[in-house]
């Protein structure tokens, strides 16, 4: 084995074969995506890439030496920093863009020091790819089959797939990856970006055992500002629909729960509901906003879900739906927790039990 294939390793790769997995990129970079449990120690700052590069078109001498500074003082504040308590023996996994002078710099002073640190051969740009091809074969393999959870707004269809897990069903939670809701008043946070959702969703079904059934939730093709793949978009037209009811005041309940920061934030909700008014009118609008100011909670959510989610709802089955009908519709009396174990008790003993 040559030198450089004990320095550099090329995907596929067990990343859990090492001690860290360290992106040296700028924090740019590493927040649009990056590998799987990876940390940031960048060599050079979001504002000293751009230097250096607008420097290297007109003096490619004058730009490395400049880089190389940048570079040296990072990784001397790193060894003082947060690498100073790694012990004898650590072998971490560094990359960067596409393999080149930045990882190789990083790798070059802790491979002095003593430590087995190795380089990941064409860095992100390898992975990306790598992703996109895996992802790309995960969802076409004709034996991932997914059940797909239908049902109006606040039936909890996200509790029921928590409640799958539970009972040891299998599971994919695109919300969760795209943290968002999938609404207007979805957004629970800073999205990822696209990158790096996809990124999520091929961890994500890494994990499962594709041979048997992969729970998600009816989704549109964007959840927020990210969209589903088009090849998980064709699988889902194609996978079962299993769809949940529930009585409208339970589900009041249930999204007076799940949206509890609104009614400690009432002044981002109203503003959230304005661009409504070109879809259900000025009037109707204004109804929800004197409700809120009333602190009429039980009545507003009542209101939006009668006049505004159920009329957005595309019913399984639908001309206008990508999923097809229902081959199952199972009614929760409530939304506590032992009605959806039991709904998840009845899914796995009618076939989907994964063992």
């Amino acid at each position: 084995m040559s030198l450089s294939q004990l320095e550099s390793v090329s995907l596929p790769v067990d990343f859990h074969e090492f001690g860290d997995v360290i992106d040296v990129r700028t924090p740019l970079e590493f927040e649009e995506d990056h590998l799987p449990g990876a940390l940031n120690l960048p060599v050079l700052t979001n504002e000293q890439r751009v230097e250096v590069g607008t420097l290297y078109r007109q003096s490619p001498f004058k730009a490395r030496k400049l880089g190389a500074r940048y570079v040296s003082e990072s990784i001397s504040g790193h060894l003082a920093g947060p690498l100073s308590e790694s012990q004898p023996g650590w072998n971490p996994l560094v990359y960067c863009w596409r393999g080149g002078q930045r990882s190789a710099a990083f790798a070059t002073v802790l491979r002095s020091v003593g430590w087995r640190a190795r380089t990941l051969e064409g860095g992100y740009k390898a992975y990306r790819r790598f992703v996109m091809d895996e992802l790309g074969r995960q969802l076409s393999d004709s034996m991932l089959q997914f059940r797909i959870i239908s049902g109006l707004t606040g039936v909890g269809k996200t509790r029921l797939l928590n409640a799958l897990q539970i009972k040891g069903l299998q599971v994919i939670d695109l919300e969760a990856m795209a943290n968002h809701r999938g609404s207007l008043l979805g957004a629970t946070g800073v999205q990822p970006t696209q990158r790096r959702f996809e990124s999520r969703l091929h961890e994500a079904l890494s994990r499962l055992n594709l041979s048997q059934p992969v729970f998600a939730e009816a989704e549109s093709n964007r959840i927020g500002s990210v969209y589903l793949p088009p090849a998980l978009w064709q699988k889902f037209s194609s996978s079962r629909v299993i769809e949940i009811t529930m009585p409208a005041p339970e589900r009041v309940k249930l999204l007076l729960e799940d949206y509890r920061h609104f009614l400690d934030d009432p002044e981002t909700l109203s503003v959230l509901l304005n661009p409504l008014s070109r879809l259900r009118g000025r009037t109707r609008v204004q109804e929800w906003q004197t409700l809120i100011t009333q602190g009429a909670w039980p009545e507003f959510v009542a209101s939006i879900l009668e006049n505004h989610y159920d009329l957005c709802y595309r019913r399984p089955g639908s001309s206008d739906s990508n999923y097809q009908a229902p081959t199952e519709q199972l009614s929760l009396p409530d939304c506590s927790l032992e009605s959806y174990l039991e709904v998840a008790s009845h899914l796995r003993g009618s076939g989907e039990n994964p063992a």
